[in-house]
């Protein structure tokens, strides 16, 4: 292969002019002929036996030359990319073939290329972060929510219901005497308080006893779902089967050994506090991460071809429509439901699609400036970090990951540590309670 010339034509765009010799040709020109001759019959011979000098004279010199570009094609692309220093990024590449014959393959191809960018000012980027501080209450919180899911629920006899109450009720409702569909059920469930029903529904059962048959009057509102109930005058007729309680256990020395490896409160807050400090402070780290990479996105400079986000959007599409997968779902139910056409879809995730290729840049280019080189221990320990996450043996990681991707990848990770310790980190003045 012989690159001939190299020449920006636009910008992210290269042209480029490419040779291979006639004996290569030639040579794939006899795989096509060897390969397709078995389905040609030429009269006077038997089915694939005909010389490829008669099959020529009958179908014409070139008709084994599309399928011998197409097979030199490929490589002979991506070595001429490579030895003209720049990189494509879209596999839409425009072809333009000037020979093919005993001379050789000759052809020009027109790419899309990755961006030159600049950058400057990513040390010293100023960030805010929020302070972390975890308080007693904070602490009480975390123990409430786990007593709640410890609690038990008590049947109570010997009173009237009350707000905050879970009820087991019949009802039926009557709209001008008559019952209406969907007004019915039994043994339904209602916590009282929570507002599930219509308006003065659940306030009308406060102050009755279980076993107890009433009435309630309520009015559908005027917004009301379904249209021919909506501001209509209604009926309820009740039986109260059941009340019940949330009953908590109480917080003390045997409440935390059921719960925790602990065996007194003081330790188990002790716990919880530690537990809420670490968590506190991880989501105050990524928010100082998140506004580095915002600030980058900023701060790259340059014309980023329009095939970068539309490869990234692909990339995050086939990685949401997995997850989907896992959850037992489909792209195309999901698009149903949330009743979002491909286009929508696809719009959603642009500004991710975006910042995710801005920053990408920003931060091979600070690489670049910054000389980084990762070393082969650094590799062999990303590759080993990458085999233990994903259960294989690192040999196969390494057959699977090239170097030198790998190496791009540990380049931008050590750029983005650049840009985090020089920083300017401050914390967020606290907001004060009006």
């Amino acid at each position: 292969m012989s690159l001939k010339s190299s020449n920006q034509v636009a910008p992210n765009r290269y042209q480029l002019e490419i040779e291979l010799p006639g004996d290569v040709f030639e040579k794939a020109v006899e795989q096509v002929y060897r390969r397709e001759n078995k389905k040609i019959t030429i009269p006077g011979f038997r089915k694939g036996k005909a010389p490829r000098a008669f099959v020529e004279k009958v179908y014409g010199s070139q008709v084994f030359y599309e399928d011998a570009i197409n097979a030199l094609y490929p490589s002979a692309l991506e070595e001429a990319v490579k030895e003209a220093g720049v990189e494509y990024v879209d596999d839409k590449v425009d072809f333009d073939l000037v020979s093919a014959g005993k001379d050789g393959l000759h052809f020009k191809v027109t790419i899309t290329t990755k961006p030159e960018v600049a950058i400057e000012n990513y040390k010293g980027i100023a960030v805010e972060k929020t302070p972390v501080n975890v308080t007693e209450e904070d602490v009480d919180a975390e123990i409430r929510r786990v007593q709640d899911r410890n609690s038990r629920m008590v049947t109570v006899e010997d009173r009237e219901a009350q707000n905050g109450d879970i009820t087991v009720i019949d009802y039926e409702g009557f709209t001008d005497g008559t019952a209406f569909e969907g007004g019915k059920a039994e043994n339904a469930t209602l916590n009282l308080g929570s507002n599930t029903f219509i308006p003065g529904f659940e306030d009308q059962i406060v102050g009755h006893k279980t076993g107890e048959e009433f009435e309630i009057n309520v009015k559908f509102p005027e917004d009301y779902h379904a249209s021919e109930l909506a501001g209509k005058d209604a009926v309820f007729k009740i039986k109260l089967h059941e009340i019940k309680v949330k009953e908590l256990p109480e917080i003390d020395d045997d409440f935390v050994k059921d719960v925790s490896d602990f065996d007194t409160v003081e330790a188990y807050r002790a716990d919880i506090r530690s537990k809420l400090t670490e968590s506190a402070e991880n989501r105050s780290k990524n928010e100082v991460e998140n506004a580095l990479i915002d600030k980058l996105a900023e701060l790259v400079q340059g014309e980023i071809p329009e095939a970068m986000y539309e490869n990234r959007i692909n990339e995050d599409v086939r990685d949401f429509a997995y997850r989907l997968q896992s959850q037992g779902l489909n792209l195309d139910t999901y698009m149903k439901y949330t009743g979002m056409d491909t286009k929508a879809l696809r719009d959603s995730f642009r500004p991710q699609a975006e910042r995710q290729v801005k920053v990408r840049l920003a931060l091979e280019k600070i690489a670049s400036l910054e000389n980084i080189q990762p070393s082969e221990e650094e590799l062999n320990a990303e590759y080993d970090k990458i085999a233990k996450n994903y259960g294989m043996e690192t040999e196969k990681v390494k057959e699977l990951i090239p170097q030198e991707d790998l190496a791009k990848d540990v380049a931008v990770e050590k750029a983005m540590s650049i840009v985090r310790d020089n920083a300017v980190i401050t914390e967020k003045a606290e907001e004060k309670a009006e």
